[in-house]
């Protein structure tokens, strides 16, 4: 049992909790007046903006780097095939053919204006490539006239807008600038070249480019050479004239003539358009379209005094290769297609003549000779230059593949074999 001061001891704690007990009571905060309330408001959508600006500052900033360092694989580039024109394109344009309008000064100044018109929609896919250089070009910033080359744009694989333009700026060059339609110019480097066809591609970075220069270029759409006819209106667009941004409206001339390169060629497409000397540019249809590369290589040593353009459908697949930087396949033979006269009348079979061997070429190291007959390449057979030239670009370039043909000997042609180290020029 509890003892008396037990007793007593709890009846002062009791009486001590009961004396203190309005110590306990819960202290209320002043109620906030409206203008607090509206103040406090005001400070947090304050901060909340700070916030925000510094947020959207940091973006900007870092989106450049972020960019560089996570955006992913380029995406293939895939150059169309060319279309065959329906039947019905074919009846409307022998329509359109037939019927003649009287030409007066009225309607030829809108000819000309709808043509000017045309012509400028497709400028925005042509630039001008120059190589940069230690020596600083006093003829250039005085006259404004550069030694650049003509480029157009070619592809944008989603990170680089891919240029293709004549590779005779990159002769001792080693950096490269890219003037576009509005007078802004980049940094541009060499996807690649190929010495061969004698076409390099560059590519600038999609992040290099301004938001105003984006609005004014387009990737030009290559269209179908095979379709040109002698008497088309064409348009010639870049340095066909000794200055960057010329403009040319003329006929095409002829078609029936080529340009040859180791391992095949193009058609040419001749026009009535003046072009000065190493004059280079490109051919567009009325359509807005490429047709045709004018280089100063092409015919250099006829001594004419027109733009002369390589066929684009005859160059779409090396195009294609280089946009994806892939080397050009090369193996060093000038080569014609066995005709059946040549068949008939002096009993060759039936292949790729060869006519020359490049010096140094995987051709002559691997001893094709002048002469002999190229019958199959690989597992493709080969009956003229076209199938040739098309069996060649299907291989890559440091792989081995085996070329069978014939060589005329003191009894006539014998079968021989030859196993050559693709290679390319570049």
């Amino acid at each position: 049992m509890p003892n008396e001061k037990d007793q007593q001891q709890s009846q002062e704690e009791g009486f001590e909790e009961k004396k203190y007990s309005f110590l306990q009571e819960t202290i209320k905060s002043k109620p906030m007046s409206r203008e607090q309330v509206v103040k406090q408001i005001i400070r947090i959508a304050l901060y909340g903006v700070i916030l925000g600006v510094f947020a959207c500052l940091g973006f900007f900033a870092l989106r450049p780097w972020a960019q560089n360092w996570f955006r992913g694989n380029p995406e293939t580039v895939t150059i169309p095939e060319d279309e065959e024109p329906a039947e019905e394109q074919e009846d409307v344009q022998a329509a359109e053919e037939e019927t003649v309008p009287t030409l007066t000064a009225e309607s030829y100044e809108e000819m000309l204006a709808s043509m000017n018109e045309r012509a400028a929609e497709a400028g925005k896919c042509v630039v001008s490539v120059e190589a940069v250089t230690d020596e600083d070009d006093w003829n250039a910033q005085m006259t404004g006239v550069g030694n650049g080359s003509s480029g157009v744009i070619t592809a944008d694989n989603g990170q680089e807008l891919l240029i293709l333009a004549d590779n005779s700026v990159c002769e001792g060059a080693a950096e490269w600038t890219v003037t576009f339609q509005d007078g802004k110019s980049c940094g541009a480097a060499l996807k690649k070249q190929d010495k061969n066809t004698g076409l390099a591609m560059f590519s600038i970075p999609r992040t290099s480019i301004s938001e105003s220069t984006w609005s004014n270029i387009k990737v030009a759409a290559l269209g179908n050479s095979n379709l040109v006819v002698q008497g088309d209106v064409v348009m010639a667009l870049g340095n066909m004239f000794g200055y960057p941004d010329g403009m040319g409206y003329g006929l095409i001339s002829s078609t029936d003539y080529k340009e040859a390169f180791f391992d095949g060629g193009c058609d040419v497409l001749a026009t009535d358009i003046p072009v000065s000397s190493n004059g280079t540019g490109f051919l567009f249809n009325m359509e807005g379209e490429v047709i045709g590369l004018i280089l100063g290589s092409v015919w250099d040593d006829s001594g004419n005094n027109t733009a002369n353009a390589c066929a684009i459908s005859d160059l779409k697949s090396v195009i294609e290769l280089m946009a994806n930087g892939q080397s050009v396949p090369y193996i060093g033979i000038y080569g014609t297609t066995v005709t059946t006269e040549l068949k008939e009348n002096q009993g060759m079979p039936a292949g790729i003549y060869v006519v020359d061997v490049d010096p140094d070429s995987p051709a002559m190291a691997a001893g094709i000779q002048s002469g002999d007959i190229i019958c199959q390449v690989s597992d493709t057979d080969v009956s003229s230059i076209v199938t040739y030239r098309e069996a060649v670009l299907e291989t890559r370039a440091g792989t081995d593949v085996r070329i069978r043909g014939q060589r005329l000997g003191a009894g006539g042609y014998v079968d021989v074999d030859f196993t050559v180290t693709v290679g390319s020029k570049e």
